[in-house]
């Protein structure tokens, strides 16, 4: 899957923005939050870089055993 062109651009000017558009929330969303507190340059390359990477496949989820 290609990167939104909305996307690309809501990265570049506001980063969690542009990360939780195109993934949602998460890790990334909160690394790119955080990067962007300290310092937009950074937050604004990583959210970019986030978005251009493509769609990573979530983890399948666990099943826990039955309890009887």
């Amino acid at each position: 899957m290609t990167a939104r062109p909305g996307h690309i651009v809501a990265a570049a000017l506001l980063p969690p923005l542009g990360v939780y558009l195109a993934q949602g929330p998460g890790r990334d969303f909160l690394i790119t939050c955080g990067l962007t507190v300290l310092a937009f340059l950074p937050g604004v390359a990583f959210a970019l870089w986030t978005v251009l990477r493509g769609e990573r496949t979530p983890p399948e989820p666990v099943a826990e055993p039955a309890v009887a």
